[in-house]
């Protein structure tokens, strides 16, 4: 009952009630979905298959998915991949011990010549 480009309407978890194309039978419990819902892994417990078969090849990208539904009018997530930001540079513990100890010792001699 369950195979590549069967609609179903997930049932469980973040996604319930959104529907869904299998695009790939990973093994007996498991598949990869996409459509309304986030591309991802899914067990086949959490699905609902529904009558509709959409004609797609086994692992078809998030584009061909796309023009599949928009022929039966149905929505198709879309995400924006995140802009990658600057890291933060990690600071070694022994240049900063070295930088403090060289203030101390500035520090200590400015005394001494005060005095």
């Amino acid at each position: 009952m369950l195979e590549v480009g069967r609609v179903c309407v997930k049932i469980a978890g973040r996604d319930a009630g959104k529907k869904c194309i299998i695009v790939d039978i990973l093994d007996n419990q498991h598949v990869l979905i996409d459509g309304e819902t986030r591309r991802k892994k899914c067990n086949t417990r959490h699905l609902e298959p529904l009558a509709e078969v959409l004609k797609i090849k086994k692992k078809a990208s998030h584009e061909e998915v796309k023009k599949e539904f928009e022929k039966f009018h149905l929505a198709v997530r879309e995400t924006k991949p995140k802009k990658a930001g600057q890291r933060p540079q990690k600071r070694r513990k022994g240049t900063e011990r070295a930088a403090q100890e060289k203030q101390k010792q500035g520090s200590a001699s400015e005394k001494e010549k005060k005095v």
